[in-house]
């Protein structure tokens, strides 16, 4: 029986030659060239991976650590992808797909992505919409010390709601009017927590970095570091390698 192989990433070809990382379970990173394309796997120890944290953190610092030593373009695969046999990546991957996968190298030759997140604590700029807002700030306080109606209580609550969700989205329309221009492309994913407002992912050339850093940094100095702001420099770039997304 062929052993089973784990799938970590795709190199334009001839890809590299004498990486030496380490992958799941311990096991020695290698390549194999498939229809053109250099793969990254190494021999899996499990039937299926589980989506653990060590597991995730595993797949990616194998991208993140080829594109250290200069193999920077490369097409990170799904976590979890493991295959019996080369034939079942020609079927399903190489054969369908081979010109969109040359597309994406092409977009991504010379790109790297960068992340950025975004916090708020929604008390505390409650109180300082409040502060700045002297009209909500009277009707809120007028839900203290008197009976209301509902229909009063209601129309207090959502005057506030929308006073929020606009500051929320200048906030957004900040960060977007800052970096968005600095990007080739970018994609906007989900928030993971509440305390979540924005969630971006950018595509920049590399050595631009340094400057996209600095803008990230006169974001946060412009609202007085009462956002809570996590920037990647540096992952694979997942949500650029995606086949869906080409033009």
């Amino acid at each position: 029986m062929t052993d089973r192989l784990y799938l970590y990433g795709i190199f334009p070809a001839p890809g590299p030659q004498a990486l030496q990382l380490e992958g799941l379970d311990k096991q020695p990173v290698h390549t194999q060239v498939v229809d053109g394309f250099t793969f990254l796997y190494s021999e899996a120890q499990q039937e299926r991976y589980l989506a653990s944290r060590r597991n995730l953190l595993g797949h990616e610092k194998v991208l993140e650590q080829a594109m250290e030593v200069g193999y920077r373009t490369l097409l990170p695969l799904q976590f979890g992808l493991v295959i019996d046999n080369w034939a079942t990546v020609t079927e399903q991957l190489t054969a369908p797909y081979g010109r969109g996968l040359e597309k994406l190298f092409i977009k991504l030759n010379g790109q790297r992505e960068v992340g950025v997140k975004v916090f708020w604590e929604a008390d505390r700029e409650l109180q300082l919409l409040l502060q700045e807002n002297q009209s909500l700030k009277e009707k809120r306080d007028s839900l203290e010390g008197r009976t209301l109606g509902m229909d009063e209580v209601v129309a207090i609550g959502q005057a506030i709601e929308r006073a929020m969700e606009a500051r929320k989205q200048a906030i957004i329309q900040t960060f977007q009017e800052t970096l968005n221009p600095l990007a080739g492309d970018q994609v906007e994913n989900d928030m993971l927590l509440e305390s979540m407002i924005y969630n971006a992912a950018y595509l920049i050339p590399w050595q631009a970095e340094p400057d996209f850093s600095a803008h990230v940094e006169d974001l946060d100095h412009q609202f007085d570091s009462r956002l809570k702001i996590r920037y990647n420099n540096f992952t694979a770039p997942f949500n650029f390698a995606q086949l869906d997304r080409l033009e």
